[in-house]
């Protein structure tokens, strides 16, 4: 009998260090972008609400999009010192016409400096009267994902990106982050002010001070043609009152 127990116990020692790994290897894959996971979280009640789009998404029907209930729009505009989306110019004035309200994002990179980045994207986003503030995608990509940069690196980049963005458009640019981009580079007294845009399509945001919040990666709404059959979803984290003014210069 004793025997039998001792072997009970050994063997319900074994299934939780078991399933203690194997939970620990979906947190960290899930941690550094490798995996999502297919039910995602819905948000809550909001009051506005957004889309984020590139020319991934191809020809877009604004005034459909705008029917669907989206207020706002994040555009892909330029990526690294030289890349620019072919579609910017286009969703950039349709998405004013249709009545959504336009912001500009530009996917940061870790090979060249934030001086020339800056460049880049001045050259593409007009400074528009009502436009949300532009924004510097912070994520990783490519061999990135398996040995971030430093620190000390990627601060060098952005941090001169971010004066060069705000001295232009005159207003603090959103961050847009994952849980690991943030608590790797970002949550220190020096961005406190900036405002957060994050990514979590699985649970409620679990960083501080956020303003958006990228509740989906797999929606599927009409009004646009493209290789990506799915849209992003956003949130604005207040009314509609408060999303009026977020962001004027």
């Amino acid at each position: 009998m004793r025997s039998f127990l001792r072997i009970l116990r050994w063997v319900a020692l074994i299934l939780l260090i078991l399933t203690a790994a194997v939970l620990l290897t979906v947190w960290l894959l899930r941690w550094r972008g490798l995996i999502l996971f297919s039910h995602e979280a819905a948000p809550e009640q909001w009051e506005v609400f957004g889309v984020d789009v590139s020319s991934y998404q191809g020809t877009v029907d604004w005034p459909v999009l705008a029917g669907q209930g989206v207020d706002f729009a994040f555009i892909k505009a330029t990526e690294g010192s030289t890349l620019q989306d072919k579609a910017f110019a286009d969703n950039w004035s349709g998405a004013q016409a249709a009545g959504v309200r336009p912001g500009a994002y530009h996917f940061l990179s870790y090979d060249s400096p934030g001086e020339t980045q800056a460049e880049n994207f001045i050259s593409m986003v007009p400074v528009t009267d009502g436009a949300m503030p532009p924004v510097v995608d912070i994520e990783f990509y490519g061999p990135y994902l398996k040995t971030p940069p430093d620190k000390e690196r990627v601060q060098a980049i952005l941090d001169p990106l971010l004066a060069a963005l705000e001295a232009h458009y005159g207003v603090k640019p959103i961050l847009y982050v994952t849980y690991r981009s943030f608590y790797s580079y970002l949550n220190e007294a020096k961005y406190a002010d900036y405002p957060i845009w994050c990514s979590s399509p699985t649970v409620f945001p679990l960083v501080p001070r956020w303003d958006f919040w990228q509740y989906s990666h797999s929606a599927q709404l009409d009004g646009y043609h493209g290789a990506q059959t799915r849209i992003d979803l956003n949130i604005f984290r207040g009314s509609q009152e408060e999303f009026e003014s977020f962001g004027l210069r």
